[in-house]
């Protein structure tokens, strides 16, 4: 017995001298997905905007300055996100990829997509709100009720929401303060409002009731969990509280810095915004023939960054109850923009372009490994990037090999080299975005095909190059091949 103890007493100590330690916990996972949120932040560059929350989490964690979406439309942008593939065909440029390509998909070895893969490897996974196309996880048209068909069959253990006066996801997806929505008023309505309510006033606020809620029965849960929260602004109509339109003067609020349609290029790459006119009771309608004028302009623009700011706000409540419950001492924290919006940049406003305003978005991580935190990260990213890389700081092993890179490397070293264009594919097109160029094909008769941006010297993307820089275009076009999925039919 005494030999036994011992021979206890020398392992312990040689432990204790050598550093040995129990296995961490798995970290566990909270992410955000924001709708139609360009990088419009202050930790962006926006000197007026009001973001005080993900000001701060940019600090304290990681800011990607140049991430770009492979699709700039919601459910096409998402589905790559959740799969880690870019579009190889044309379903999956569309809103309802997902539910095509996964819905009615029976379980098989492939997970569909990384929340399953966690889930299969111990993670509670928690879906509210849009992570998928769907306001709410449920397949159902907008003017349908709720069905209980979920668009990811087998990634939740839990997905729930709370759609408060407006009954149904979907109606307060596009739902107005007095619980009245888009569709069911015939879209007689304006694209934005100033509610004069609480931040419970629109369905975002029970957004984040519900989410804080959810983290306090998570904690005493003894597994790792993944809990993705979806909030639907800024996305149209542009809706927030009256308090949050009034954090901004909107004299001061400035115009677009390229509000021209672009040199030498055919106005088929662009689109008569066709999402925003749609509201009825919009001041003015927008085209491509004639900018609106500037005074709505700056209202449009005032509407869009008070819902940024509201969603800030509820992000903000979202974690200060991760930190109240000492959760974030465990957790990898991810906001994301599934892309982004022109906000009468080349004399659009809306999404669905292969333009920089339409293609980069934010995305902001902060892990429980401090070494890993405080960085400005400006190597080209795509959101195909992301699987990869929360499954590999979750030490969790890729079931295939998707299209995107783990970026734990530039985490780890900010010069990695790794990292150097981004895909993306709409309007019968491919664009590569490098550090420097843009570089745009369609597939298409109306000329000119190609459009080449530089953005050194031309950062608003205001004149193609193409044509008076054929050595330069020859230069890219293989970097062009290799994001070349065969999703086009050539002309």
């Amino acid at each position: 017995m005494r030999n036994l103890s011992v021979m206890f007493i020398i392992v312990i100590t040689l432990c204790i001298a050598l550093g040995c330690k129990q296995k961490a916990s798995p970290p566990n996972v909270l992410f955000i997905a924001i709708d139609d949120l360009r990088p419009e932040l202050g930790c962006y560059g926006n000197p007026i905007a009001q973001t005080p929350t993900l000001d701060n989490l940019a600090t304290e964690g990681v800011i990607f300055q140049n991430h770009f979406v492979q699709v700039p439309t919601c459910g096409a942008s998402r589905y790559s996100l959740l799969t880690g593939m870019r579009p190889s065909k044309p379903g999956h440029l569309l809103n309802k990829a997902i539910e095509v390509e996964i819905s009615d998909k029976p379980e098989n070895a492939l997970p569909e997509t990384f929340i399953h893969h966690l889930k299969r490897n111990g993670y509670y996974t928690v879906g509210i709100g849009k992570i998928s196309h769907s306001a709410d996880g449920l397949v159902y048209g907008y003017h349908e009720n709720p069905s209980n068909k979920r668009e990811l069959p087998h990634s939740w253990n839990e997905l729930v929401f709370d759609s408060g006066k407006w009954g149904t996801g979907w109606n307060s997806f596009f739902g107005y303060s007095n619980g009245q929505n888009r569709q069911g008023l015939k879209k007689i309505v304006k694209p934005y409002e100033a509610g004069d309510v609480d931040d419970e006033g629109y369905v975002d606020g029970l957004t984040t009731n519900l989410t804080i809620a959810k983290l306090r029965e998570l904690k005493e849960r003894k597994e790792p969990f993944f809990l993705g929260v979806g909030f639907f602004k800024p996305h149209l109509p542009f809706n927030a509280p009256k308090r949050y339109w009034d954090l901004y003067k909107r004299d001061e609020i400035p115009l677009s810095p390229n509000a021209s349609i672009p040199e030498n290029i055919n106005t088929k790459s662009l689109h008569d915004s066709g999402e925003f006119n749609q509201y009825k009771l919009t001041d003015e309608i927008a085209s491509l023939s004639k900018p609106v004028s500037d005074d709505y302009a700056k209202k449009i623009k005032h509407a869009y960054l008070a819902g940024v700011s509201y969603i800030d706000a509820q992000v903000g409540k979202v974690l200060n109850e991760l930190r109240s419950l000492g959760l974030d001492k465990n957790t990898i924290v991810v906001v994301w923009g599934d892309h982004g919006w022109h906000l009468g940049d080349q004399r659009v406003w809306g999404k669905h372009t292969l333009f920089d305003n339409a293609l980069k978005s934010v995305l902001i991580i902060k892990t429980p490994r401090n070494s890993l935190n405080k960085k400005s990260i400006n190597g080209i990213i795509e959101t195909v990037d992301i699987y990869p890389s929360i499954l590999e700081l979750c030490e969790v092993e890729l079931p295939y090999r998707t299209d995107g890179e783990s970026f734990v490397d530039l985490l780890k070293d900010t010069n990695s080299k790794t990292h150097n264009v981004a895909y993306s594919y709409f309007k019968n097109g491919i664009s590569l975005r490098t550090d420097r160029y843009r570089l745009t094909q369609y597939f298409r008769a109306a000329e000119p095909t190609l459009e080449l941006y530089d953005h050194e010297n031309d950062p608003n993307e205001t004149k193609n190059i193409a044509h008076s820089k054929p050595e330069l275009v020859k230069e890219l076009m293989p970097l062009m091949t290799l994001g070349d999925t065969g999703l086009y039919q050539r002309n």
